[in-house]
């Protein structure tokens, strides 16, 4: 049986075609009522390709500076920390702190809460101490969280009336912060400085949960050197500030 291979070219051009065809498709025919592949590929267009631009400039300049930027963490990650931030987009870790990939090994959640029984942040921690090796652990919070916020106006908010994840962590925040809102309420009208009170109250609350963890427990009965610190982020600043820190030669038997 005889095959016909057609050459290389000959499927670049007609991909070319193809894709040529496609977003003129997008770009004339985006209107409610067309079909939904066609609006969504419409909406990826418009709303992805500014970051892919910026992602592409970023690497150029990386790859300028240093030829072999990417080839350093190609193979394995080696980060000396783990992060536990807050979801705020205002936060990224690594910008703030500086921070080259592979130096960081990451995880944010609102209000950066230290949840037992949350697997996912469970499994981050233990795979960190555990796998990685980390010989530090950062939990920071910041000034203006809107966790915080909510965990406050929680009870006159439509949010109690949920039964959804997003209530269950505010619920869970308040309790962690139940000792902080007695003395939020107790001082009258709110100001920014009282919820930066609160927001630090926050981070000890829950580095008293990752001192108390298992996998950190573990680590240092196993002679781990590992510190933990808690932080707080002033985002008007842009600074970082120590507000604790602990290692294992702090721990009682």
């Amino acid at each position: 049986m005889f095959v016909y291979y057609y050459p290389q070219w000959y499927y670049l051009f007609y991909r070319r075609i193809f894709h040529a065809f496609r977003y003129s498709l997008m770009i004339f025919h985006c209107r409610p009522g067309l079909p939904v592949f066609i609006r969504m590929e419409t909406t990826i267009l418009t709303t992805l390709k500014p970051l892919l631009a910026k992602n592409r400039s970023w690497a150029l300049q990386k790859t300028q500076r240093n030829p072999r930027y990417f080839e350093r963490y190609l193979h394995q990650q080696k980060p000396h920390s783990l992060w536990i931030g807050c979801s705020d987009s205002r936060v990224p870790a690594e910008v703030l702190t500086g921070a080259d990939p592979g130096e960081l090994f990451v995880h944010r959640n609102i209000a950066n809460m230290v949840l037992t029984d949350d697997d996912n942040f469970m499994s981050v921690l233990q795979y960190a101490l555990e796998y990685l090796e980390v010989k530090r652990v950062v939990l920071c919070g910041h000034y203006g969280c809107g966790g915080i916020q909510a965990a406050v106006a929680l009870p006159e908010s439509p949010l109690a009336q949920e039964n959804s994840p997003l209530s269950r962590r505010i619920a869970a925040l308040r309790v962690a912060l139940v000792e902080g809102l007695k003395a939020f309420h107790a001082a009258g009208e709110a100001d920014a400085s009282r919820h930066n009170q609160l927001v630090e109250a926050n981070v000890l609350a829950q580095f008293a949960h990752l001192a108390a963890s298992e996998p950190v427990r573990r680590a240092w009965r196993n002679g781990v050197e590992l510190d933990l610190f808690g932080c707080v982020y002033d985002l008007q600043s842009g600074h970082l500030k120590e507000l604790i820190q602990q290692s294992a030669e702090e721990t009682s038997s």
